[in-house]
C-alpha cells in the first residue's frame, strides 16, 4: 500500500490545510489526526505544545506515512524544529508558506498577523516575514475567541444564522485595532480561522488581502513531494483515514459539512506518552 501524507492539528483547524491538499493532490493517501482531547493548543505553555507534537508525529509515523505536515500554527511555531531534529522524513509547516505569501502581497509594508495567544507569543510569523523584508511593519494581534467560535459556529447549522451578529461583533472586537495601522494584508494565522473568512473579510474591506496559509501550504507539499519522488504513483482511488482522541462524532459532523463529503472511517484513538 501507498504511505500516506500524515496530518494532525489540535482539532478540526487542520481540515482547512486536509481540504488544500485533497484539491492538488486528489490521488494521495492521507492520514489526518485531530487532538480533540487536548484542543486548544493555543493556551498552553511551549513545553507541553512540543510534548503534544512529538506525541501526534509518532502517532502518524507509527501508520506509515511519508511526510508530515503540521497544520496547527500554534504547533508549527512552537515545534516545528523541534519534530525536525527527531525524525527522519519530511516536516511541513504552516507558517513560513503564509509568511512569504504576506510580504510578496503588501504594497504599503504594513502586514497584520492573527493566531492564537501562543503563535502570536512566539512572534514566529513577525519574524520570517521581517526575515524577508526587514522595512516590513507587521502588527500582532491575539484572538482567543475565534477557535471556539468557529467550532461553536460549525457544529449547529441551524442555529448558524443567529450567531452572524455574534462572529460580526467579536470580528471587531478584535479587528478594530488594525483600522488605523493601514495595513493592506492580513495573516490568517491559524487554520481555523479561514472558517471566519467572509467575517473578517467584510470588516476589513476591499483594500486588503486576507492571507490563507493553508493554500500556501498545500503548494509546499505538491513541490516537497515531487523533489524527493514521493508522489503516489498508483492509479487506485486514494485512501482517506481520520482519527480523534475524543468525540468522533462531533468531529465527524464538522468535518463532513466542512468537507462537502462524507467522512469515512474516524476513529477514535488515545495518544501514547511518548
Amino acid at each position: 500500500m501507498e504511505k500516506s501524507i500524515g496530518i494532525f492539528d489540535s482539532g478540526i483547524g487542520g481540515l482547512t490545510v486536509l481540504k488544500e491538499i485533497l484539491e492538488v493532490l486528489p490521488h494521495e493517501n492521507t492520514i489526518y489526526l485531530g487532538d480533540t482531547a487536548r484542543v486548544p493548543y493555543g493556551t498552553k505553555s511551549a513545553p507541553t505544545i512540543k510534548r503534544y507534537a512529538l506525541e501526534d508525529a509518532q502517532f502518524l509515523i507509527n501508520h506509515g506515512i511519508k511526510i508530515i505536515v503540521v497544520a496547527c500554527n500554534t504547533a508549527s511555531a512552537n515545534a516545528t524544529s523541534f519534530l525536525q531534529d527527531r525524525f527522519n522524513l519530511p516536516i511541513l509547516e504552516v507558517i513560513r508558506p503564509g509568511a512569504e505569501k504576506a510580504a510578496k502581497s503588501t504594497r504599503s509594508g504594513k502586514v497584520g498577523v492573527i493566531g492564537t495567544e501562543a503563535t502570536i507569543k512566539s512572534n514566529a510569523y513577525a519574524a520570517h516575514i521581517r526575515h524577508i523584508n526587514p522595512d516590513i511593519e507587521v502588527f500582532s494581534k491575539s484572538c482567543p475567541l475565534f477557535v471556539p467560535l468557529v467550532e461553536e459556529t460549525w457544529s449547529d447549522p441551524e442555529d448558524e444564522s443567529a450567531l452572524s451578529d455574534i462572529k460580526s461583533r467579536t470580528v471587531k472586537r478584535y479587528l478594530d485595532e488594525f483600522s488605523d495601522r493601514e495595513i493592506d494584508t492580513l495573516v490568517l494565522g491559524c487554520t481555523h480561522y479561514p472558517l471566519l473568512k467572509e467575517t473578517i473579510d467584510a470588516f476589513m474591506g476591499e483594500g486588503v488581502k486576507l492571507i490563507d496559509s493553508a493554500i500556501e501550504t498545500a503548494q509546499d507539499v505538491v513541490r516537497v513531494l515531487n523533489d524527493m519522488k514521493l508522489c503516489s504513483n498508483t492509479a487506485q482511488e486514494a485512501q482517506h483515514q481520520y482519527f480523534v482522541t475524543d468525540a468522533p462524532e462531533r468531529f465527524r459532523t464538522l468535518g463532513t459539512r466542512f468537507l462537502g463529503k462524507p467522512l469515512e472511517r474516524v476513529q477514535q484513538i488515545e495518544i501514547k506518552p511518548h
